[in-house]
């Protein structure tokens, strides 16, 4: 018998099924990980030779923006992003642009040649839903899902103003099936539709969204019961209320205790994290400890930090209200898109500065979140791509944490008042590999309920990265030697090559027929089109595979 590919001789980091690096080999076939031959006759098509090498499982990237009407928004308005940032063709790639909105095929290539396989974008509207699989089709080599934005539907707020549970729980289940997403994402829960409405920003769980009678406290509690009911592989993915503002760690408290007993992953942290203003000096102070200790005690709660990391980026967000916010307060040009009866969006250009007190505390409240979580499988490696940084910036964080006199060497040169405010001084945690596998691919992959993902073990995906060691981790880990995508090389000795497509990730969970004539008399109602052109039709859908509910 002949195998396709045999990995020989790396020393092997997967976290999931041994607890320290060991030295083995790796034998694939059809696409997945098999169990070493009892046969010493058995050869494979082709060797690669990782003695002295880093064999990982391929990365997995939980919470990103890589396709939808934002990310087009904020392609078709920053020129300036792309001008001076090409991504070359050559070798059967085609050329795109890169900055902090690349193209699809680009995203697709540079996230391979990070050591990535897969990637969620955290927030498609179900309305848009066709075009972003339309975009997926045009994403090479890694896998992608989305996840569905729900917290502001017109349809679900009446539902739970009514009272109507089941309606909900069929109404999610439909509107999954209806944009072929994979999980439910919420977003300012009523503050978005509240904020379109001109009735001002969400402060509370409690506060009224007027035009629904509901609260975010009630679509909140609703949709968790809605996911946990049908059983969805991924938790409710959520963006709470207040995001950015300071004095929203304790509303993030508050909804954290308002959803015990149900599972929820918290989405770009840090931005969740902030203190009150202090008097006279204009600036908050972080609230990472006391948030840690809540996720360190309550086992069904995960989290991303969402990294904010120095430099020029693009802010693009759901929350319409805090696109506005920032569109104020930076003064550069921005965007605001309505999606009729589901969100609202916002795009601003940013720049985060080191000299500035408010980024460089950003900076180091990310940072805080990797240390003070005490089992790195409840927290994964993001920078909500592109809000806090693009995700070419993720081997510098990883730098970041596998080595602390380089953490120290960046956050004492940081402004002197940001020290004060920040418990990140007295944090001397370093990861190690195991852990950085941990964040960047096992983590992500129980989070998603990917269970053939993030590990190395037989009937695995043949998703892998092999890395050259370096003192540099921050090089090591920008220059993977090989990696492996459904058995295909598709990063060869450094170089990137054609590979396959990659699947959407879907979820098929069931409902009641009955819910489909309210939900069909709703949108022919008021909706732009009609019921039959608002599903996602199988064909728009790039090599789909379901992921099964268990």
């Amino acid at each position: 018998m002949t195998y396709d590919l045999l990995i020989q001789g790396g020393l092997v980091v997967d976290p999931l099924n041994q607890a320290d690096p060991q030295q083995r080999d790796i034998w694939i076939s059809a696409g997945k990980i098999v169990s070493p031959p009892t046969n010493p006759e058995t050869r494979a098509l082709r060797t690669i030779d990782a003695l002295g090498e880093i064999v990982m499982p391929g990365g997995i990237d939980v919470h990103c923006h890589i396709a939808g009407s934002k990310v087009n928004a904020a392609r078709a308005m920053r020129p300036e992003d792309h001008r001076d940032h090409v991504f070359r063709g050559g070798a059967g790639l085609r050329s795109g642009t890169i900055g902090s909105t690349p193209t699809t095929f680009a995203t697709g290539c540079l996230y391979t040649a990070l050591g990535y396989t897969t990637a969620l974008d955290a927030s498609i509207p179900p309305l848009t839903a066709r075009h972003a699989h339309l975009e997926f089709a045009d994403t090479p080599l890694i896998d992608k899902a989305f996840l569905v934005l729900m917290g502001n539907n017109h349809f679900l707020m009446d539902r739970i103003k009514a009272g109507e549970p089941q309606n909900v729980r069929d109404a999610v289940a439909w509107l999954l099936q209806a944009a072929q997403g994979y999980g439910v994402k919420v977003v300012n829960p009523g503050g978005v539709e509240r904020w379109k409405d001109g009735a001002g920003a969400v402060v509370s769980l409690d506060d009224s969204i007027d035009a629904f009678d509901v609260t975010p406290r009630s679509i909140l509690t609703s949709l968790a019961r809605a996911i946990d009911e049908l059983s969805l592989p991924h938790p409710m993915h959520l963006h709470g209320l207040n995001l950015g503002i300071p004095g929203n760690a304790s509303t993030t408290l508050d909804t954290l205790q308002a959803l015990d007993g149900h599972r929820v992953h918290l989405a770009h942290i840090q931005f969740h994290s902030y203190g009150e203003i202090e008097p006279k000096t204009s600036l908050f102070a972080s609230r990472v400890q006391q948030l840690a200790d809540y996720v360190n005690t309550h086992a069904g709660v995960t989290v991303d930090v969402g990294q904010v990391m120095f430099g020029e980026t693009t802010s693009m967000t759901a929350d319409g209200a805090v696109g506005h916010f920032l569109a104020r307060l930076t003064g550069r040009k921005w965007v605001n898109i309505d999606v009729e009866m589901e969100t609202g969006c916002g795009v601003v250009p940013i720049t985060y500065s080191d000299k500035n007190h408010v980024h460089a505390l950003q900076w180091a409240i990310g940072l805080e979140w990797f240390l003070r979580v005490e089992d790195p499988w409840r927290v994964a490696l993001s920078t909500d791509h592109p809000n806090g940084g693009s995700f070419l910036t993720y081997p510098r964080i990883i730098a970041l944490l596998m080595d602390r006199s380089l953490r120290a060497d960046v956050f004492n040169s940081l402004p002197d008042k940001v020290k004060s405010r920040s418990g990140l001084g007295e944090l001397t945690r370093e990861y190690s590999l195991s852990e950085i596998a941990v964040i960047t691919r096992a983590g992500p992959a129980r989070m998603l309920g990917l269970a053939a993902k993030g590990h190395l073990a037989p009937g695995a995906d043949a998703d892998l990265t092999i890395y050259s060691p370096h003192s540099d981790k921050d090089r090591m880990f920008s220059m993977p030697r090989y990696v492996v995508k459904g058995g295909s090389v598709v990063v060869d000795a450094g170089e990137i090559r054609p590979g396959p497509l990659g699947s959407t990730l879907i979820v098929e969970p069931r409902y009641d027929p009955a819910i489909v004539p309210a939900i069909k008399a709703w949108i022919d109602r008021d909706y732009s089109i009609q019921f039959a052109n608002y599903p996602v039709a199988p064909e728009d859908v790039a090599n789909p595979r379901f992921i099964p509910i268990v």
